[in-house]
């Protein structure tokens, strides 16, 4: 069995949310093959037991190239086992306003790709405050500050629930190994 471990990232931390999963699906008996999604090569869906996506939300979207893929391969994604990690700070936010809004992503992504992602995990992402500008430091620090959040830009500040990720990522390997056996 082997899934298809898809990701776009903006600063990085998409990748490494993505590099965890697929390293988390191998200990689990998986074969794994992992892509940038901007440059899938022979990474199609059609050749894998599962697919796994791995996308940001900036500036209050996924990247284009998440969309157009799911739109290209929507059929091949239907018949197998697919999920979808969706990376934000919002949903790290205290304020229910932001959590909810973040949640409701993938039913975006949904309505402009007619694709409905069975399986979705929610994972908070990182201030990356070493790899932003001058003027995007100063707005996350800003923005930071506001949230209650943490605001020294001297180091990069990680959110992601590495636990709850590895639970989704459980359930995510047992759907593929159900399917494989039907």
């Amino acid at each position: 069995m082997t899934v298809l471990v898809l990701y776009a990232t903006v600063e990085g931390h998409t990748r490494k949310i993505a590099e965890h999963a697929a390293a988390q699906l191998e200990k689990r008996g998986q074969g794994v093959v992992l892509s940038d999604i901007r440059e899938p090569g022979f990474a199609v869906p059609g050749r894998f037991e599962g697919v796994l996506l791995c996308a940001p939300i900036h500036i209050g979207r996924y990247p284009e190239p998440v969309a157009q893929f799911i739109i290209d391969w929507k059929a091949a994604l239907a018949d197998v086992p697919t999920a979808l990690i969706s990376v934000s700070l919002g949903i790290h936010s205290d304020i229910a306003e932001e959590r909810a809004e973040a949640e409701a992503y993938p039913a975006k992504l949904e309505k402009k790709t007619g694709f409905r992602i069975p399986k979705v995990h929610h994972a908070a992402g990182a201030l990356k405050y070493l790899e932003y500008d001058f003027f995007k430091r100063a707005l996350m620090r800003r923005i930071a500050a506001k949230e209650g959040g943490p605001v020294d830009t001297g180091r990069d500040h990680e959110f992601t629930d590495w636990a709850a990720l590895d639970r989704f990522l459980d359930e995510f390997a047992d759907d593929v190994a159900l399917a494989a056996k039907a």
